[in-house]
């Protein structure tokens, strides 16, 4: 017949798991408490084909700070970043988490987003903006690479919000609600016209998000329009010059686009 163990041993045993269980559970809220901010870096430069990069992370996930990059991608030289460092933070709201950052060269005061993740699902909201979310410097643009490092532009970049979600779902984004992203006073180094205008792209979500680009004034004249289902990005449009202004700017048309007469074809997608 099989003897029982002691009852002080079967205890001592017990202990131990438990003890083991309080270890493992405290390693893992360490880990998430005190997770580095590289990690979130990583992952936006994961999301974001490493166009996006957060250089110089510093801090933790909760709360960082780093310096704001653009980038070509993968093996690209090019390369350009934001003056001064974004800060962000985030914490607990409802079931989804707050993201609140503050970037002194180009975000007007805080921004804030609501992150909602999910079984394999993410869900952002930018909520609607009275005005400007922010500026930025139309020439970060150059560090995406081709054509902006060879137009050289200067200006400013502002987006506003009616109200925008993005959500992910089995690895496909869609869009709801809207956003409008305005270029105020854009110019190029490529062309001897001290302004070749200023602009406004328009996002609108849906099922399959509509993009619309319009001049707003200015002697170079940008029209389009693009759809974004999720799983990439369809563009077209065209520039042309103002007449009075074609020989100023045929440089530029023929970096923009593919030319066909006095039209440069763009296309994305």
């Amino acid at each position: 017949m099989k003897k029982r163990a002691p009852d002080w041993r079967r205890s001592r045993r017990a202990t131990t798991r438990w003890a083991a269980l309080g270890v493992l559970l405290g390693t893992l809220v360490g880990l998430v408490a005190f997770a580095p901010a590289a990690w979130l870096a990583a992952a936006v430069a994961s999301a974001t084909a490493e166009r996006l990069l957060l250089a110089d992370a510093r801090g933790s996930i909760w709360a960082g700070s780093a310096v704001p990059v653009l980038s070509g991608g993968p093996g690209s030289r090019d390369a350009s970043a934001l003056p001064g460092r974004l800060q962000w933070s985030i914490g607990l709201d409802g079931l989804g988490f707050a993201l609140r950052a503050r970037h002194a060269c180009c975000i007007n005061g805080e921004l804030r987003l609501r992150l909602e993740p999910g079984l394999g699902q993410l869900k952002i909201t930018l909520p609607a903006s009275t005005g400007a979310v922010g500026q930025w410097p139309a020439a970060w643009l150059t560090g995406l690479g081709t054509p902006f490092n060879t137009m050289q532009p200067a200006g400013w970049l502002s987006l506003s919000s009616g109200g925008l979600v993005a959500q992910s779902a089995q690895g496909r984004w869609l869009l709801a609600g809207n956003a409008a992203l305005a270029m105020t006073a854009i110019s190029s180094r490529v062309s001897t016209l001290d302004t070749l205008g200023s602009y406004r792209l328009d996002v609108t979500g849906g099922a399959v998000a509509q993009l619309a680009l319009s001049t707003l004034e200015g002697p170079l004249r940008l029209s389009g329009s693009g759809q974004w289902a999720g799983s990439g990005l369809r563009f077209r449009g065209e520039a042309r010059a103002a007449p009075g202004s074609e020989a100023a700017l045929n440089n530029l048309l023929n970096i923009i686009g593919r030319r066909q007469g006095t039209l440069a074809v763009l296309s994305i997608g």
